[in-house]
């Protein structure tokens, strides 16, 4: 009898829906599609497109082409070893690519020219015995191709490969330096590094000359040059000149400890040269108070400038990125501003085709849009956009001066289109929400916003409403409120593989997306102002947003909410569970969040933690915001639910703080459950994981909102874990029941007691019949009340 009964409780529990509109499974394996790549002559564009199938459990990539004259859209390989395209050679359809694979199989790769209409004629014309990646490739006057690649280097400049790379005997690691491990890896000798190598032209095709040559490896002081940085470097850290004879990259400074600043410098070297060579164009000093971290070095069209951007702290990584451009000149360097005194923070460029215009991407409320800025701007000048809603992950100026843009938006994982260098005419040549089955009926109409005033700051707040599917004005849902991470950051109008409003807002909650103190793309000063007061500020930014909702959004149900976050969110969800407004939700939901502040030099990047807790870690007082933003001060008042999510290989907040979060809620008795990925670091990014993290969060959300009777706390299965009939009443942890004299009781506080005896024969009668054995459960704790008064 008893395993008939746990059968039938998983069979139920399995068979749990998750709203139908938009679902986990859905996004994750909607088509997610590369930046566009227009051919020279603006012909087409090439991008990839990868497909997760949960069925097969694999991922596919193919590269699909859109034609600019016709509009249509063909798959132009179904190659998946094709990993990089360059556009480069004698024609506008000449390309040269990498293939994941090389001929001996030793995890290199192999570079090949082809014509992108005549892909079948492709021509192998080096194979390399490491895993490069980030080509970038133009053609030089002779006909020759000079190209640039990265990979980890040894201390010796020569290339690593781990498949060909010794085991040592032991597993130690040996440090005299702060920075041992960052993001999700521990640091090791190997160092990113630029390669550059040449490709010779002769009887129609291509032939690799010499070695490749190191630009990086080799700088030293206080620590070693590297290039792409780690652990989010790209190819957008380094550039080539147009004509093959310059080079820059970025590192961070090697005269100063890694952990502890965040000053980088970009370095000019000749194509022809090497990294002892090489000259930085930004040191310390050149620009007095021009000492953080720099990004994006590209090269004018004409190869006679440099534009980057720089910000000034050295301590502060989410500083004000301002615009600079340098002669490409060692002896003429002439490094000015560009707009300095915009109030923007830009993050992508491209120069125009002539040189006399820098096209910008930078938050701007609540949105990530382009602006055209002179080259010759000056200081007050005040860039306008020319794009307005997405983000863009990526932009190329065409031949013809028109923009091309892949971008993202709430309601669509891609857009390809472009835009006239005016902002005057746009041309949309793919709409992801138009051709996806998984996407569609998302649209504009799903999003809206609002903005509150605080009483933490004069800056008129903004937050995101995400409605859910077939939404109405005239019913009610619950809110799902949701804490963005950063803190320095926000919630833009993008598409999300991890935090994907719509797909919250379709488990059918009204989304509330604010963007509190800390944010950016409202002004530096709201996103410096969260320095030194993660627990006030934004905190009350919060409860002013929660407060606005309530007060003037008749179909939001307040008293169902939950609310949920990540990193700074998780830490904003800790925040909440001791004080007044976790009380104002039924659950709360922290990922990866820090739990106990005096821990916080467990993380890596200690200049984060210095700037934004005022000042390196001492001993603690009441005075230290180290102590007075403390989640665990507030421990006798924590009483909410409690989704709890960290992960092994999270080294930015160790998987500890989660740990210690579940622990102490189990002991205070506070419904709480512990979800943990020992192969994730910061975020999910595995499908099958992000599918369990979505299902389970939304089983607990749902069910504590009102949503759904049942969660996944294994429920009917804690219900039959007893053994021997001897057990009269077991007390499961699957719903809140408050115990109200001898026979009322509310589904909102505590625990749900349940007669085992009782249930095993009525379960058995009705084990096929979900909604029946919810009404069962209740009728039995009805029949057990008097028997228990209060939870045990």
């Amino acid at each position: 009898m008893r395993s008939i009964i746990r059968a039938t409780a998983v069979a139920i529990l399995a068979a749990l829906p998750l709203i139908d509109a938009i679902t986990p499974e859905g996004m994750l394996a909607a088509p997610r599609r590369g930046v566009a790549q227009a051919n020279p002559s603006a012909d087409f564009a090439i991008y990839t497109n990868t497909n997760y199938s949960f069925q097969d459990q694999e991922e596919t990539t193919v590269w699909q082409q859109v034609n600019f004259r016709s509009g249509e859209f063909s798959t132009w390989s179904t190659d998946s070893n094709i990993t990089e395209v360059v556009f480069v050679g004698p024609t506008n359809t000449s390309i040269l690519y990498i293939n994941s694979t090389n001929e001996a199989g030793d995890g290199g790769i192999s570079l090949y020219s082809a014509d992108a209409n005549r892909l079948s004629n492709a021509k192998l014309v080096a194979s390399l015995s490491a895993p490069f990646s980030g080509l970038k490739a133009v053609a030089t006057k002779s006909g020759d191709i000079h190209f640039l690649l990265y990979t980890l280097a040894y201390p010796n400049g020569t290339a690593y490969n781990e498949d060909l790379a010794e085991t040592p005997p032991s597993s130690a690691r040996i440090y005299t330096d702060i920075y041992v491990r960052h993001w999700d890896t521990y640091l090791t000798p190997q160092r990113n590094a630029v390669f550059g190598g040449i490709l010779r032209r002769g009887n129609g095709t291509y032939s690799l000359v010499g070695e490749l040559t190191n630009y990086v490896t080799g700088k030293c002081n206080a620590t070693c040059a590297e290039s792409p940085v780690q652990p989010f470097g790209s190819s957008g850290d380094y550039d080539i000149s147009p004509d093959g004879s310059q080079v820059v990259f970025l590192t961070k400074n090697i005269d100063l400890p890694l952990a502890n600043f965040t000053s980088s410098q970009i370095y000019w070297v000749t194509f022809s040269g090497s990294a002892n060579d090489s000259i930085p164009i930004n040191p310390i000093g050149a620009i007095p108070g021009v000492e953080g971290a720099s990004s994006s070095p590209t090269f004018s069209k004409d190869g006679s400038k440099v534009a980057y951007f720089q910000m000034n702290g050295i301590y502060y990584e989410s500083d004000r990125n301002i615009i600079y451009v340098a002669n490409a000149d060692p002896n003429n360097l002439n490094v000015k501003s560009v707009a300095g005194d915009w109030d923007r923070s830009p993050d992508v460029l491209a120069w125009s085709n002539d040189g006399s215009v820098l096209y910008v991407a930078a938050p701007d409320l609540g949105r990530g849009r382009i602006f055209p800025v002179p080259i010759g701007a000056e200081f007050d000048y005040k860039p306008s956009n020319i794009t307005n809603e997405g983000v863009p992950a990526g932009m190329q100026v065409l031949a013809n001066g028109d923009i091309l843009v892949s971008d993202s938006k709430i309601w669509s994982s891609r857009d390809i289109y472009t835009v006239k260098p005016d902002g005057s005419a746009t041309n949309v040549y793919f709409q992801a929400n138009l051709v996806d089955a998984e996407l569609a009926g998302l649209g504009p109409q799903d999003v809206s916003e609002f903005y509150f005033s605080s009483n933490s700051t004069e800056t008129a707040l903004q937050s995101w409403i995400v409605y859910p599917a077939n939404f109405s004005a005239d019913q009610t849902y619950p809110l799902a409120f949701l804490v963005h991470g950063g803190p320095q950051g926000g919630f833009y109008n993008s598409w999300s593989t991890r935090w994907n409003y719509k797909v919250w807002a379709d488990q059918c909650y009204v989304v509330i997306a604010p963007n509190p103190t800390a944010s950016s793309g409202w002004g530096q000063n709201l996103t410096d102002a969260v320095a030194g007061h993660w627990g006030d500020y934004p905190y009350w930014d919060l409860v002013y947003a929660w407060d606005y909702v309530h007060e003037n959004l008749r179909y939001v149900d307040t008293s169902r909410g939950i609310s949920a976050g990540a990193s700074f969110g998780g830490y904003m969800n800790n925040w909440f569970q001791g004080h007044e407004m976790g009380r104002r939700f039924k659950a709360l939901v922290s990922h990866d969040g820090v739990t106990n502040t005096l821990a916080d030099y467990a993380t890596e990047e200690l200049w984060f933690i210095n700037h934004d807790q005022g000042g390196i870690f001492t001993s603690p007082n009441e005075t230290s915001t180290y102590y007075r933003w403390n989640p665990i001060l507030f421990y006798e008042n924590w009483a909410t639910p409690h989704f709890v999510v960290h992960n092994d290989l999270d080294y930015r907040l160790p998987v500890s703080e989660g740990i210690m979060l579940f622990n102490m809620l189990q002991v205070k008795g506070v419904s709480s459950k512990f979800l943990n990925f020992p192969d994730e670091g910061h975020w999910v990014l595995d499908m099958e994981n992000s599918r369990v993290w979505h299902e389970e969060i939304f089983k607990w959300i749902n069910f504590y909102s009102g949503r759904s009777e049942i969660d996944s706390l294994g429920s009917l299965q804690s219900l039959l874990s007893a053994d021997g009939d001897s057990a009269r009443v077991q007390v499961v942890v699957i719903g809140r029941i408050t115990v109200k004299g001898d026979t009322e009781f509310e589904r909102d506080e505590a625990f749900m007691v349940v007669s085992r005896k009782k249930s095993q024969e009525d379960l058995d009668r009705y084990n096929e019949d979900r909604l029946t054995a919810i009404i069962i459960i209740k009728r039995l704790v009805e029949l057990d009340i008097a028997e228990a008064k209060k939870p045990s």
